[in-house]
């Protein structure tokens, strides 16, 4: 049974071998969630992104580490619902029109605003999905649609009616309410933000020293501030219990300086006495600090910030003037009544809008809220519920429920956003709330019913629409069919997994497992997978202005998908710590399928016993320690695999396994049992030679099992190619424990011992690897496998050692 021409087409692994192949999963959709399988559903919450701008490296290196759960998944014999949804809602969509058009959406009619973000979305199409597409990743679907799996967008009336859907239940529930009150509010984006939404930056300022007065004694005292233009909204000096110097204020009143405001004094333990002079300005709303204090204290806030971001009539003389100018106007001020002591340049803590970058200003607003304060214990012990990889993600969400501190407001002052499905009677102010069932748009439609109660018949469309986090927290429902399918849905929660970044987890996980627990009273989610970022070779986060950025694009055009699919396994664990990312780590990764391409090709020559003859003699197989050896080892990968792809860690295995057929089965087995599989001069019976073709066969299919979530395009082609089957639709090997647990005279350190002596040998004396030995003293332990080693370097003779 001599070796033939290699059955694997092509001599090596090439890229241009990857188009045709997911052109053929694409056309034959096959990976499409199949509703009437019998087989358990493992869904997958997938993030969606953005449609108007490109993928960018980040995301597609985590949705490749999503695809490696769905194909493995699948192959453990599950109904996988990976499905893609695009987002089309929000801030980032208006941004993106306002940037086009050169435009402020806020101030254009609302109708016209809305056909600039229709235009901007008409461009972007699903053209940016392309990445994912060549990336190999397995959706169950590239269509629009409303079949389970299918391609949705978050802008859909759908999508939108479902949101809608969520509130009028939570509304009628008690959960959500209405109230004025005073809240982050983004003069760039132009609407309340929530905390969640807030993010904090170092920022330069100055520290303001300013002489307030002391009504009752005249005396001067000096307090520092960094927002001087609010001393306006000043309700109260307060410095800390024990601090000595200023336990003779307590009682008394201050006057202000210019606007001359009498404000108590009093002592209270969030005075910092190390900071500036240890007197402390509480204003209405300069930070969330002097919310809460206005809050404990019972203090009525005064709000001296239009939602333009310009000074309203509480600010006296800077009325009008944007915040910044009233800054240096109130200093100017200060310093010709000689109230400014004295000015140092600092960098401030400041928060900030995470979108936008605009600096947060506090003002009062009437919105709705959902209540969270109430249910903080609750959300504790579903974090501690769900399963977190990994495990210390679960504190990043701990430490923000710990946080929250006012209920969440949902409503946003935005127009390309879905919108809060609410009319009021004109007369009496009373709430209409429509009937679940279809998509509203209150500000163009009229409500559902002709007449209040009051007796009214005119009403007003509410014009708000919602927090995004509000569309996007409802992404587990709208997969697993809820409220359209409530047999499907009951049958199918939790969700299996929600994959996303750390950087969302106060938002999007939060929201989600909030929002979800209000309307069900269930957990969403079994597992969470949290990763950490992509950033570049030398540990920098992406970015324009450093030129560091890497489009993926450029990625698939000069190596193809898998060297980047292989490169995402074996960086490292992106649960635990960034991955850094550049073409030459790459490329490297790429090597090794070059390595894999050459293995199948060879063992392509050799026809599997097993399978190639109808004869039960031919088929009959006599395994040598040398076939027991291997075997034993790539088991336990199996197993090693089998169990870490459960907790999706794919980087280990996939390491070992990579290691193993580069320095083991390639470097070591392979070489070993070459003469056997040949057999040319007849030394071996046909019994072993089977065995060693076998062996071959056996191995080599595992590793391509264990590797085809990974590199699903190679391993396709080389199982299409030698066994005529789609490797994607056969099980994940389960390791045989029998082979596990047999006991060797040797071990892998043992063969690989040996081998790399001779060969050193041979070398150092100048010799061919093929030159033969007289006489070699090998262990005693690797008896059994004299025949092999005599083939396999050219020993005439052979001696043991103990």
């Amino acid at each position: 049974m001599e070796g033939k021409k290699p059955r694997l087409e092509g001599k090596r692994w090439s890229k241009d071998f990857e188009k045709p192949i997911y052109t053929e999963w694409k056309n034959s959709r096959a990976y499409r969630f199949d509703r009437n399988s019998k087989k358990p559903v493992y869904s997958i919450d997938t993030p969606p992104p953005y449609v108007n701008t490109p993928v960018h490296i980040g995301q597609a290196t985590t949705y490749i580490l999503m695809d490696f759960f769905a194909r493995f998944r699948r192959m453990i014999g599950y109904n996988v619902l990976f499905p893609l949804g695009l987002d089309r809602n929000g801030l980032p969509i208006e941004m993106s029109a306002e940037k086009k058009f050169n435009v402020k959406l806020t101030q254009l009619p609302r109708k016209k605003a809305l056909e600039y973000c229709e235009s901007v979305l008409k461009e972007a199409s699903m053209a940016s999905t392309e990445t994912f597409l060549r990336s190999g990743i397995s959706f169950n679907s590239w269509e629009l649609g409303k079949e389970i799996g299918d391609v949705y967008y978050t802008d859909s009336d759908d999508y939108r009616a479902l949101t809608q859907e969520t509130f009028i239940d939570m509304y009628k529930k008690g959960l959500i309410y209405q109230d004025e009150r005073i809240n982050n509010w983004c003069p760039g984006c132009q609407t309340t933000i929530a905390d969640a939404e807030v993010v904090y930056a170092e920022l330069p300022t100055y520290f303001n020293d300013v002489v307030f007065t002391v009504k009752e004694t005249g005396e001067k005292i000096v307090i520092g501030t960094t927002r001087p233009e609010l001393i306006c909204t000043c309700g109260m000096i307060i410095y800390h219990p024990d601090d000595e110097r200023y336990k003779h204020l307590e009682g008394k009143t201050a006057i202000t300086p210019v606007f001359e405001k009498e404000v108590p004094i009093k002592a209270h333990a969030m005075a910092d006495p190390e900071k500036g002079t240890g007197l402390v300005m509480m204003c209405s709303a300069g930070d969330l600090s002097d919310i809460r204090f206005f809050r404990e204290m019972k203090l009525k806030p005064v709000i001296a910030i239009n939602k333009d971001g310009t000074m309203n009539e509480h600010a006296g003389f800077l009325k009008g003037l944007k915040i910044e100018e009233a800054r240096k106007k109130m200093i100017e001020e200060l310093r010709k009544r000689n109230l400014l002591v004295k000015q140092v340049k600092v960098t401030h803590r400041t928060p900030i809008c995470e979108r936008s970058k605009d600096q947060i200003e506090f003002i009062s607003m009437k919105e709705w809220y959902v209540k969270q304060v109430k249910f903080k214990s609750k959300m504790k012990e579903l974090a501690g519920k769900m399963n977190f990889f990994a495990p210390k993600s679960r504190q990043i969400l701990l430490d923000w429920i710990d946080s929250v501190s006012i209920d969440w407001p949902i409503s946003r002052r935005r127009f390309y956003a879905t919108e809060v499905p609410v009319w009021y009677c004109k007369e009496c102010s009373k709430v209409i709330i429509p009937e679940k069932g279809r998509y509203y748009r209150p500000w163009k439609e009229k409500p559902p019913v002709k007449k209040c109660k009051c007796g009214s018949t005119e009403f007003v469309g509410d014009t708000r629409v919602f927090d995004t986090w509000f569309d996007s927290s409802i992404s587990p429902l709208y997969i697993l069919k809820y409220s359209r399918d409530n047999k499907f849905f009951e049958k199918n929660t939790p969700c299996s997994l929600r994959p996303q970044g750390k950087e969302i987890v106060r938002t999007w996980l939060y929201y989600t497992v909030l929002k979800d627990w209000l309307l069900t009273k269930k957990l969403i989610f079994r597992d969470v997978w949290i990763n950490y970022h992509i950033v570049d070779e030398k540990g920098r986060k992406m970015s324009k202005s450093l030129g560091n950025v890497i489009d993926p694009r450029e990625v698939l055009d000069k190596f193809g998908a898998e060297p980047f699919r292989l490169w995402a396994a074996v960086e490292g664990n992106i649960t635990k710590t960034d991955f850094r990312c550049s073409f030459d780590r790459i490329e490297g990764a790429g090597k090794f399928l070059t390595k894999l391409w050459n293995i199948a090709r060879f063992i392509s020559m050799f026809p599997d016993p097993l399978e190639s003859s109808k004869d039960s003699k031919e088929k009959s197989i006599k395994y040598t320690d040398l076939d027991k050896w291997i075997l034993k080892e790539v088991h336990t990968l199996v197993d090693i695999a089998r169990k870490k792809y459960m907790e999706y860690d794919f980087h280990n295995p996939v390491t070992k396994i990579k290691h193993f057929i580069w320095e083991v089965f390639a470097s070591h087995y392979i070489e070993m049992v070459k003469n056997r599989a040949y057999n040319e001069k007849k030394q071996f019976s046909r019994e072993e030679q089977n065995a060693a073709l076998r062996t071959l066969h056996e191995v080599l299919d595992l590793l391509l099992k264990m590797l085809a979530p990974v590199i699903p395009f190679i391993t396709y082609k080389i199982y299409k190619d030698l066994r005529k089957r789609d490797i994607h639709s056969e099980s994940f090997p389960k390791p045989d424990a029998e082979i596990i647990k047999q006991k060797l005279p040797f071990d892998t350190e043992d063969i690989i011992k040996l081998n790399s002596v001779i060969w050193k040998e041979k070398r150092d004396k100048g010799l061919s690897l093929k030159a033969e030995i007289k006489l070699a003293e090998i262990p005693a332990k690797l008896r059994s496998i004299e025949n092999e080693i005599k083939e396999t370097h050219n020993i005439a003779r052979i001696t043991y050692k103990k």
